[in-house]
């Protein structure tokens, strides 16, 4: 677990004991991508990511001390107030210990997903998990037999055989999702569409939600 700065308020133990979490952002919206596309969820941003994708469209969560240190009970609180549904995002969410939030969130009947590159050290009892695998950071192996969901982004000609060499990783059942990389998708839907078509094992994911125009 990384330190980030914190207020007098909290101690780094907090952090890394996941009583607190840097908190990017949270809101109530429709899922846009992969498996539970179209699902109403609330979304919890966690702040914090070293994976560094030349393409992220999110860098401003990159740094966790830009983010309040926020208490988990104060998550929850909000959460309740949405939905039953929880997408735990980031930045990278599991550069933290996430077991104290989604317990804390699952003893409210709440569904938990996450999102992660699975780079860092599961933590939390997920109801889903979608390992989106970064060239940047290769995931744990762990994840190949924990993960619900595969979605690999596609951003050239060249991810298609990444995207298999993690897929002959997964377990038997896991989902299999081709995503095209939002400013690449003209370029590389036809090649997507083609390559699903051919190889039917997988599904192809689309950002939904920037067509929708929401967050």
């Amino acid at each position: 677990m990384k330190d980030i700065q914190t207020s007098n308020s909290y101690k780094q133990s907090d952090i890394r004991d996941g009583r607190v979490v840097p908190l990017m952002e949270e809101f109530y919206t429709i899922q846009g991508e992969g498996f539970h596309t179209g699902k109403a969820a609330y979304f919890v941003r966690i702040g914090g990511c070293d994976v560094g994708c030349h393409w992220c469209d999110v860098k401003e969560s990159w740094n966790p001390d830009s983010h309040p240190p926020t208490p988990i009970d104060a998550i929850v609180t909000n959460a309740l107030k949405y939905s039953k549904t929880i997408v735990v995002t980031g930045g990278e969410p599991l550069t933290w210990n996430m077991h104290p939030l989604v317990s804390a969130l699952k003893a409210k009947g709440m569904q938990v997903y996450v999102e992660t590159s699975g780079a860092y050290k599961l933590t939390g009892d997920w109801d889903w998990i979608c390992l989106s695998p970064k060239k940047t950071a290769k995931p744990l192996e762990a994840y190949y037999n924990a993960a619900h969901e595969l979605k690999v982004i596609i951003y050239n000609q060249n991810d298609f055989k990444w995207a298999e060499e993690h897929a002959a990783k997964m377990h038997e059942g896991c989902q299999l999702f081709l995503q095209p990389e939002w400013s690449k998708r003209e370029e590389m839907m036809p090649h997507i569409v083609d390559y699903v078509m051919m190889h039917p094992k997988w599904k192809v994911s689309l950002q939904t939600h920037k067509y929708m125009h929401i967050p």
